[in-house]
């Protein structure tokens, strides 16, 4: 007898995926996946007890942690949920959705955001040859709003000399993050969340460190240049990839 599913269930099904997915993918990138897979363990190990074997005694008192399960995630994980609900709630993301269905105006935005890549990557190139150092944030979903304005708010075309000016050693720009969305600079100067992973090389400075707790709490794409040593590191969903080539920094800023 084959399983027969109606549209209602296949929605339904789509949706819990999705919530499954969004919740996983929030953990995993904000360093609390061995909180969450922990979580989930428990609850297995109180279905098995209470609802396969029906052990009354053990059952009673997991009963009695479940019974206060919810308040208790939302205490412990108060930060994922709100960078959850701010990844589900992003206009831009939903704005990616009407943008599929218009695959006209998707192919001009494309065009426009692969633009941008040429002078990024002769700027960041120049950069790492001077060995001046830099952070750059990309935005991409998520709205940076909140972090643009911890820094000098301004509009800018992305352009090379202007990207090297910034990140110039005199410039009173030149330690914070610059900020770039809908193809335009719209920041410089701005401060970023630094990591605290305690597993982190401790060779990483604080550029590198703002970077990786960025790409933790958002979906940015962030450029790290280094001035000790004019190496180029990337940072992208709670990862950070160390002197990498500039392939394949222009790989990680076209994918």
């Amino acid at each position: 007898m084959f399983l027969q599913f109606t549209l209602k269930d296949i929605i339904d099904i789509l949706l819990v995926a999705t919530l499954i997915y969004t919740i996983y993918t929030t953990f995993k990138h904000s360093g609390s996946k061995a909180l969450f897979s922990g979580i989930l363990t428990f609850f297995v190990l109180w279905v098995v007890v209470s609802q396969i074997f029906q052990l009354r005694l053990m059952g009673a008192i997991l009963n009695q942690f479940v019974s206060l399960g919810f308040f208790v995630l939302v205490i412990l994980f108060q930060g994922e949920l709100r960078k959850m609900l701010t990844a589900i709630g992003s206009t831009r993301r939903w704005r990616s959705i009407a943008r599929l269905i218009n695959k006209g105006k998707r192919e001009q935005e494309l065009q426009n955001e692969r633009r941008i890549i040429a002078p990024l990557m002769l700027a960041c190139m120049n950069m790492a040859r001077k060995k001046s150092g830099a952070l750059i944030v990309i935005q991409q979903g998520m709205d940076l709003t909140t972090f643009a304005h911890t820094g000098e708010v301004f509009r800018a075309e992305v352009n090379a000399r202007l990207i090297e000016n910034i990140f110039f050693k005199n410039s009173p720009l030149h330690d914070g993050a610059m900020i770039i969305a809908d193809n335009n600079i719209i920041a410089a100067g701005c401060i970023l969340p630094v990591a605290n992973n305690t597993d982190l090389n401790k060779d990483l400075g604080l550029r590198h460190r703002s970077a990786l707790g960025l790409s933790q709490e958002t979906d940015a794409k962030v450029i790290i240049i280094s001035e000790e040593r004019g190496k180029i590191s990337f940072a992208f969903r709670g990862e950070i990839h160390q002197d990498i080539t500039t392939d394949a920094l222009q790989h990680f800023l076209e994918n």
